[in-house]
């Protein structure tokens, strides 16, 4: 079972997000007095935000950030308010807002999630996971819902910060957002096994890693689960079966008891040729 320490790499696991590459804007128009795509997009981001100079590293808060989670609203009465309540993302209030908004918004709103995920990238690196899942949310709240990969990149990066800090009920629910949004997700969906395996949900663990094996047959750690988990499996449910047995066997002793008699009263039998059980009645069992 792999360590919860191993769950994440930040030099590994968020390739994804950080070697993105950057969107090319449109080229400019031949009238002078047409802004460029580039343009208008900064300019709604600020107008939005405020945020042009993202600050990583010296703790100043996140625009938008000093407003305490508790007051976050999910209206989607406000074009800019926040479409969030902590971690939860109003998805169709979101759709709602969207589409009051023009395609040069959208794409700023795009622009704007995509400088958020790289400062919560930074945050995580640096060990600041709560800030990073913070931000992660935040951006999950603007980024247009018609980007379902970018959006999915979030929902997985910000399991992982989840992970950093132990959460990992919520790292699965993530994990899987993120691969409802993209199932051809590797990334998501081996996240996502070895959180299960390391919750011992091992049938669930089990179907990622082949998942995961089917896209990319270069996953050696799916595949290698694959040979693994089978025979775990057998000897868990073997457990579990045996448990059972025996409570069910306490149970009939508790019923059996005011009669004098006892589940040892009692033999099961299988019959070879047809499978099946049948049950014998012993007076004096020894």
């Amino acid at each position: 079972m792999p360590e919860i320490t191993e769950l994440v790499d930040s030099d590994d696991e968020f390739q994804d997000a950080v070697n993105e590459p950057t969107p090319t804007p449109k080229p400019a128009s031949d009238d002078a007095t047409v802004k460029t795509n580039s343009s208008i997009v900064e300019e709604i981001i600020k107008q939005q935000s405020g945020i042009g100079d993202l600050k990583l590293d010296d703790g100043t808060p996140h625009a938008g950030q000093e407003q305490e989670e508790e007051t976050a609203s999910c209206s989607n009465d406000n074009k800019e308010g926040p479409v969030y309540l902590h971690d939860e993302v109003d998805e169709e209030a979101l759709k709602e807002r969207e589409k009051t908004m023009s395609p040069e918004e959208l794409e700023a709103n795009k622009e704007k999630a995509l400088k958020m995920k790289l400062e919560a990238n930074e945050l995580f690196k640096n060990d600041e996971s709560e800030r990073a899942i913070d931000i992660y949310t935040e951006a999950l709240g603007v980024c247009p819902t018609k980007y379902t990969k970018d959006r999915a990149v979030l929902y997985a990066n910000r399991a992982a910060a989840k992970i950093k800090i132990e959460n990992k009920k919520a790292a699965i629910e993530d994990c899987t957002k993120a691969i409802e949004l993209w199932p051809e997700y590797v990334r998501a969906l081996m996240r996502r096994a070895k959180l299960y395996e390391h919750e011992d949900k091992l049938d669930e663990a089990l179907a990622d890693y082949k998942r995961a094996f089917e896209l990319d047959p270069g996953q050696h750690e799916a595949r290698e689960a694959m040979i693994r988990l089978p025979p775990l499996i057998t000897e868990r449910n073997e457990r579990l079966k045996g448990e059972m047995m025996e409570k069910l066997k306490d149970l009939g002793n508790l019923i059996l008891k005011p009669f004098g008699l006892s589940t040892s009263n009692f033999q099961m039998q299988q019959d070879p040729a047809t499978g099946g059980y049948s049950i014998n009645f012993n007076q004096n069992p020894s």
